[in-house]
């Protein structure tokens, strides 16, 4: 393996098939579009089809004869995320990659359909119902991963707060956030550790991009959006990590992959280290049964 990891060490796909959220745009859309581009057969979970359709349209006018399809999904609502995972399972009796890559950051404060605080609600408590909506479609599949995005912004202004978890009493859109992410690590390392214990074939590992420009940004303050238009990588960087969580056949289990850059925010994706308080066994075991209970799914490991 190269010392710089590339889309052009993306091993050949064929056969596979791989659910990748939010793929109309930015991360998810160059995911799909590398997957595709190496043969794997790709849905692209989005929340607005007709955006779907024409990303599926780029995707296959850059890798002719690409497999790709589109699932409407909104990962904002319980209900939506339930219709999809049965269209998909109905679909697709195998499943063999699942990215947890949409998401939002920095919104005013909002409430999803089910009363969750939007971010909380769509990066981490939506991505953790279709997961394990979609487990089963995985866990007899050799090779099968589960890779959800998270953030350097784990690491500031973030902890788990349970007593007030969807930011009823004070709401920071920053600390909301990066809660979000913090708690997409969290469940990556529980899920890791229950796959582990039950010698299942699916591996979780996790990814971040770096800082890269895309339209998650839309909704941060203009200073950020400046500092953010001058120092951040290409989506298509961005998507690095995520691509070599997804693919490399090295990466093991619990595996946390980022730019290798200065403070991992740009460049070439290598093992990156989460911080400690990701690593708590005891909030994380809190978390998943708080996200449980939240969703009403449960998880067959």
């Amino acid at each position: 393996m190269t010392a710089r990891w590339t889309s052009g060490d993306v091993p050949g796909q064929q056969g596979r098939l791989a659910v990748v959220s939010g793929a109309n745009t930015g991360l998810g859309f160059e995911t799909a579009r590398v997957l595709a581009a190496r043969g794997a057969s790709v849905v692209l979970a989005v929340r607005d089809a007709e955006k779907g359709k024409a990303a599926a349209a780029r995707i296959a006018g850059t890798a002719p004869g690409a497999n790709v399809t589109v699932q409407p999904l909104d990962l904002a609502s319980l209900e939506s995320i339930r219709a999809a995972a049965g269209e998909l399972r109905a679909r697709h009796p195998r499943i063999d990659l699942l990215v947890n890559n949409a998401g939002v950051m920095f919104p005013p404060r909002q409430t999803t359909p089910d009363g969750f605080e939007l971010q909380l609600g769509t990066n981490h408590l939506g991505h953790f119902a279709l997961t394990g909506l979609l487990l089963e479609q995985m866990l007899p599949v050799p090779g099968s991963r589960v890779v959800t995005v998270s953030s350097t912004a784990h690491r500031i202004r973030a902890r788990i707060n349970f007593d007030d978890l969807q930011s009823e009493r004070s709401y920071s859109r920053v600390a909301a956030y990066s809660q979000s992410k913090l708690a997409n690590l969290m469940f990556t390392y529980e899920l890791h550790r229950r796959l582990w214990h039950g010698m299942r074939a699916t591996i979780a590992v996790a990814a971040h991009p770096g800082l890269a420009g895309t339209e998650l940004t839309r909704n941060s303050p203009a200073i950020a959006a400046f500092f953010y238009a001058r120092v951040s990588q290409k989506a298509a960087m961005g998507a690095l990590p995520v691509l070599r969580a997804a693919t490399d056949p090295g990466v093991l289990g619990g595996q946390y992959y980022g730019p290798g850059g200065l403070f991992g925010a740009r460049g070439y994706p290598k093992l990156a280290k989460s911080s400690g308080q990701s690593h708590d066994t005891a909030i994380q075991r809190r978390l998943w049964a708080v996200s449980e209970e939240l969703t009403g799914v449960t998880f067959p490991v």
